[in-house]
Formats: structure tokens, sequence, C-alpha cells
């Protein structure tokens, strides 16, 4: 699809904050013989209503990246941001919230970002380049900065928290306006909840025929283990629910005379200790919250024209930030049957537990185990808006396997990242994931099967090798057993240097080692192109694209082919290597253009804003042949111009 569709979808993406897999009932509460464990009833029926990814996994096990990379639609392997770099600038680039305004979206963000840039001491609203009205959304309420949201109570001080910075209130903006004591009493589930109830109810009656995109982005329960200071409202809805008051003091309706004071009923009389009644609490709080908005989706009547996910940012924490108490995920294994927790790349602390609801458009009861990860909404949900997606995203449309029609690409699961402590020892872990050392950690599945190394000190050192279908909580190293995983040991080992580019603010031990070559019988002297028909609002992902010419060719020349102004191409070939090195790749088009050798990024020429459009990328390459697709797109002027060229 080229332009949007005459009858797009709302979308509403739900993000919350370190809540593992094993937290949602249906997943794995529920189900639990012994111990504690805390429901979720409303988002149990939100599951019965739609389908449920078991096996999607975030893009990294910690905040930033993983939030970086949904937004971005690429893996970590291309993502700017990596590690724990907070607070670091999102980059100009396409985004869901570009994405979808291109394609007639109102947009707008509620809730966490931890993305803007600009000094991490100082609350300037001038000095954050990346804020989100400047990355795609139209309006934003929340918090900007990461730490931000370690507290629970914006507008107020909270003199239990275990350090200065969880002791004091944090400001919450809204586009240009500062919120601090105005926001007294206001619990961050229910203001943030109120106001995405309030700005869809107005936007619904402003704009009817407009559909909407929010990104609705929780900050619990992440510590602080805070909870609310009434109970959740009766109803839900336009009508019922937490609601938008819009007085200074008495923002919304559920601010009782003292904060962090209420603890759920279901709860409050169990022999638990204090930090779990807390964090159970919070848990149900959510559940609530995502009730309320979908109610409110039925009181509009736009319940059937919503696509509406639900996921984590990343596994389990075990933090409370509350002077002497300690929490610990253990407490309802919120990481469910597998090993690990937040920061950690066991199945534990990656994989996520993700919903997705769409009445009459997405199977209700229906599960789906695919491997996927974050990166590919951006392509799945400009699919939904009926646009083609960025072909910068790493990520593939989950759109076929959602609603059971089409042909669903294999998705690319690969997660890299840096920790200096190490996995919990908890008596739940088996005694070789207990204390285990994380820092340098890379994860990458190849043909079905899940390789997993932590403490990497350089690229020789060998991938544990588990088939997570079969063996979920990673007992079995594979590695080595046979002929064929000690030569899937190599393709994992290859396939990472193909899919990635180093980042100078994130070094890895792998950076170093070239990229391997390949085997083929095809011709590679010969270039094959295909055309498509636009108009794009950007260099399009090709796959589910129909080409209204293909052909080959000697090389690449755009004047010999009738490319329409807003068109695009694609241009598959090889380049032969005589001696191994570091080569510089030239590209210079007239619209833009996406270099990728394997399926690593070597150019990005769209989004440069010279006049030329000349830009140049270096790889480190193995002698050998490597194949590379160059997509192009054709744009406005007179002549089409693409040049593409390497030298060492």
């Amino acid at each position: 699809m080229t332009q949007a569709e005459d009858h797009q979808p709302n979308i509403i993406f739900i993000l919350v904050d370190d809540l593992g897999w094993g937290d949602l009932g249906v997943f794995y509460q529920n189900d639990r013989k012994q111990g504690r464990k805390h429901a979720t009833p409303k988002l149990d029926q939100f599951a019965a209503e739609g389908m449920q990814l078991r096996q999607h996994y975030c893009p990294a096990p910690v905040c930033a990246p993983s939030r970086a990379s949904l937004l971005s639609g690429r893996h970590q392997g291309h993502e700017p941001i990596r590690d724990n770099q907070f607070d670091k600038a999102l980059a100009d680039s396409h985004n869901l919230g570009t994405v979808l305004k291109q394609a007639g979206y109102r947009t707008a963000m509620v809730g966490k970002y931890g993305l803007p840039g600009g000094d991490r001491e100082k609350y300037d609203r001038d000095q954050w380049v990346a804020y989100p009205t400047l990355r795609g959304f139209d309006e934003f309420f929340g918090y900007v900065k990461h730490r931000d949201g370690h507290t629970q109570y914006p507008g107020d001080d909270y003199p239990r928290g275990d350090s200065e910075l969880h002791r004091t209130g944090k400001p919450v903006f809204h586009n240009d306006q500062r919120l601090d004591k105005e926001l007294a009493g206001s619990y961050t589930t229910d203001l943030f909840t109120a106001y995405a109830k309030k700005w869809i109810v107005e936007h619904r009656g402003a704009n009817p025929e407009q559909p909407f995109f929010m990104y609705l982005a929780h900050s619990t329960p992440h510590a602080a283990l805070h909870v609310p200071s009434t109970p959740y409202p009766k109803g839900g809805g336009v009508d019922g629910g937490v609601q938008w008051i819009g007085k200074a003091g008495k923002m919304i309706n559920t601010i009782g005379d003292t904060i962090d004071s209420w603890v759920h009923p279901d709860y409050a009389k169990q022999d638990w200790a204090e930090q779990e009644k807390r964090f159970a609490t919070m848990v149900r709080r959510i559940d609530s919250s995502v009730a309320d908005v979908i109610k409110t989706l039925k009181d509009l009547g736009i319940d059937n024209n919503t696509l509406v996910v639900f996921t984590s940012d990343n596994g389990p924490h075990r933090e409370s930030y509350i002077e002497g108490l300690t929490y610990n995920a253990s407490s309802f294994d919120s990481f469910g049957p597998f090993h690990g927790i937040k920061r950690d790349v066991l199945e534990g602390g990656i994989r996520m537990p993700t919903l997705v609801r769409w009445p009459g458009s997405i199977p209700a009861q229906s599960i789906n185990s695919t491997p996927s990860q974050f990166h590919d909404w951006l392509p799945t949900l400009a699919n939904v808006s009926g646009l083609a997606a960025p072909a910068i995203s790493d990520g593939v449309s989950l759109l076929p396997f959602l609603s059971g029609e089409g042909t669903a690409r294999e998705s690319t699961v690969y997660v890299e990242y840096l920790n200096s402590r190490n996995t919990p020892a908890y008596a739940e872990f088996d005694p070789h994931h207990q204390d285990r050392v994380r820092k340098q950690m890379q994860v990458v599945f190849v043909e079905g099967y899940k390789g997993i190394r932590t403490g990497i000190e350089s690229h020789a050192d060998d991938f544990m090798i588990f088939d997570v279908d079969n063996d979920e909580r990673e007992s079995m190293d594979l590695s080595g057993s046979n002929e064929y995983f000690t030569k899937l040991q190599q393709r994992m080992k290859d396939r990472v240097l193909r899919i990635r580019r180093p980042s100078e603010s994130a070094p890895r031990p792998y950076d170093s080692a070239p990229i391997p070559g390949i085997d083929t019988d095809r011709n590679t002297k010969r270039v094959g192109w295909k055309i498509y028909q636009g108009p794009f609002n950007w260099v399009p992902q090709t796959f589910g694209l129909e080409a209204a010419k293909s052909g080959s060719s000697a090389n690449i020349d755009v004047s010999k082919l009738d490319i329409e102004k807003g068109g695009g191409a694609e241009f598959n070939g090889f380049v032969t290597i005589e001696t191994a090195g570091e080569y510089q790749f030239n590209v210079e088009s007239d619209g833009g253009a996406i270099l990728r050798l394997h399926d690593t990024v070597v150019v990005d020429n769209e989004s440069v804003a010279n006049g030329n459009r000349a830009t140049q990328g270096k790889a480190l390459l193995e002698k050998g042949t490597h194949p590379y697709t160059l997509t192009y797109l054709r744009g406005s002027e007179q002549k089409a111009k693409l040049s593409f060229s390497h030298s060492k």
C-alpha cells in the first residue's frame, strides 16, 4: 500500500514499565501452584478478546534503548541509543509518531518519555532537541526525563524515599507548560490515564473523521513502589473511572487525603511484606486503567475500529526506592517460568507480556508464539495505517499473523547490552544461571534457536544455544552437541556481524571483527532491479509491494528505468572484495536511498539534508562476496539520479 486507506483504525500503544512476563494472570500468575500470586482480571479479559504474543521480545533489557528501538523501528544493532544511555536524544529520523502523522493521524504521547537529549541535570524545554513534539507527536503530557519516572507522585515530596532523588516530586510537562505542585496528590497511573481519556474524548468530538495514535507510556510498576490514595473509581469510560478535572491541586478525581496510602483489598490482609502488597496493588491499578481506556472506546463507539497493544519495556525489577524496604522479582516470580530479570538477556529479562486487541480484525482468544521484537511495530503500524514502512526500519510487519491474512516475514530478533552487575542468585533459578556474569551480552535467533553469550571478551567467544520452544528455562545448552549445532555456532557468529553496526558510544568486543562474505551460485556480475509505483513518503520497505517492472542489468542506471517521481526502486547485487579491510561506500541520489550490505545499514542517504544527497559509510569486510540491497526513492527533480561506488 502506498497511500493511507479511507478507513484507518485508531491505534493505542500502551507501554508499562518493568512488568514481567509472569506478572500477567493469563500468562502465568493464574497457574501458580505455590507461593504468593496477584491478579490481572481485566487484562485477562483483554487477552480473551484479542491475541497473546507469547514470544515477543524487547530490544534491550532496560528502559532507554528499549523505548528508543520501539519508536525508531531499529534494533539495537542500528539504534543510536544503546546500553544505559538515558535521556539521549531520539534521532531525528522516522519513528512511530512521524510515520503515523504522515499517514494522517493525530498523534499524542502521554506518560514517561526519557529520550529528550540535552543536559540531564536541567529542566530546560529549549535544550531538549528531541522533545516529543519535535519527534512527530502533536501533543505531549508526561515525564520528560528518565529518572523522573522514579516517583509516582510528581507533585509531592516523599520523605520515605531512599535517596534525595526519590524524596522529591518531579515536574510533568504538557507541551511547553511545566506542572509541579499543581499535580499535588495525583498518582501517575491515574493521571496519565485520565489525561489519555480526556484527549481521546476531545479529539473524537472535534475531529471524528481523523484517526488518532496514542503512545501511552506508564511509569509503573517501576519503583518507587508507591500506591494510590483511593480505590479506582467505578464504572470506567467516558462518565466513570478516573476523570480529568484540570484544577490545580485537584487535577484528577482520585486525589485522597493521604498520598501513598491505599492497598487493594485483595492484598491488604494477605500475610505478605509491605513491598509485596505495594507491587501487587500497582499492577492491579494498571489492570483497572487499561479496562477504563477500553470502556472509553466502547462508549465512543470506536472500539471495533481501534487497535490496542499492551506490553512492557523490559523484564521485572528488584527495587523499591523506599527506605527500609527490599523488593525482589521472586516475590511473585514476575519472570514467569524463565530465568533472568531486568538487565538480563535470559528469557525473563527480554520476553515481554504482550497483548493485541482489535475486535473484528484480530481473532479473539488467539495465541501466537512466533518470535518477534519491538522494532517490528513500526512497519506493522505503518501497514495498518495504509503506508509502506520506511526502509531504514529493521522490523517486519506483524499484520499477517495478527490478522491471519498474508505471508509474514521472519523477524530479526537481536539484543546487545552491557551491564556490570550479575544475575541475581534466586533459588528459583537453576544453579548455572544464578549469579551469572552479565557484562557484554548478545542474543540472536537463527533457524529457530536462541544464541546467547554473556561476559563476552571477543568475537571468538561461543554462543550458548537453546531451543526455547522446548526448553524455556534455557537449561540445556546445545552448542557443540552434534555437527548441526557446531555449524550453527558459526552461522550465529556470522549472523550477528551481518546485521549490526558498531557505535562509538557503546563499544563492543566484537566491533573489530570483519563482516564475513557468503557462498552463492548466483551471477554476481548482474544487478537485479524492481520498480514500485508510488507516491511514497520515504524510501520504502518493499516486501509486500507489487513491483510494476523488474529485470536485471550490468550496473545501476536509473536514467534507463522508468521510475516516476515519488516512486521507488530496489537494486540487489553483490560486491566482490579481493582484500579484507575497511571499505568506504558512497551513495548519491536525488530523493534518498538506503544501502544495506547483508542486513547491515551502511549508508542512510535519506536522512541527509544537503542538496545532492551524497553520503558515505564504512564497513569492515572479509575477503569474499557480499550481497547488497540499495533501495531508492525518486525525488521531485527533473532527472533521476542514483550512484553507488566503493573503495578501500
